[in-house]
């Protein structure tokens, strides 16, 4: 498999919003499912794409879309919790029937490859939900490590788990 990543065409911005959100519903993160407020966000891809220090991409295999994340640069109201010297990726998601693939491997390492281009970034963050194995088990293949002091609750009841890549 040839698995291409780009930046999102905004004639893919509906379908990959579709695809992360459908993620994370199928893989049950969503505490209130189809009634889970941030499922808009994770649909809308094009507010995302129109903020000028982030980047939305793609995994495309013969065209079609397998998944996407969001990278955000240093100064992007979209990273959580990069602070000086950091970049973030946030929304990691691959379809479920393209899965297995290397599709979430080769958008983490386009991520690595855009925070290393940045002068001044030292570190890649992220913030992850612990039921969310098979990314964890990439995010370790690619030596990020975690960083325990850094978890956070965006609301009550959810507790999201950070890794960090010395860059």
């Amino acid at each position: 498999m040839d698995i291409v990543i780009r930046a999102a065409l905004p004639a893919e911005y509906e379908e990959l919003g579709e695809i992360t959100a459908g993620a994370y519903l199928g893989d049950g993160l969503l505490r209130s499912g189809e009634d889970d407020g941030y499922l808009g966000e994770l649909r809308a891809v094009a507010g995302r794409a129109a903020d000028p220090d982030a980047r939305v991409l793609v995994a495309l295999d013969g065209g079609r879309v397998l998944g996407g994340v969001t990278f955000a640069a240093p100064g992007s109201p979209l990273a959580d919790i990069a602070g000086p010297g950091e970049a973030e990726f946030r929304m990691l998601a691959v379809a479920r029937e393209a899965r297995g693939r290397g599709a979430g491997e080769a958008l983490v390492r386009v991520c690595v490859d855009l925070a290393r281009a940045l002068e001044g970034v030292t570190h890649l963050v992220l913030s992850t939900q612990e039921a969310m194995l098979g990314a964890h088990r990439i995010y370790g293949r690619l030596g990020f490590t975690r960083t325990p002091e850094r978890d956070w609750a965006p609301v009550p009841g959810i507790t999201l788990l950070t890794y960090r890549l010395k860059l």
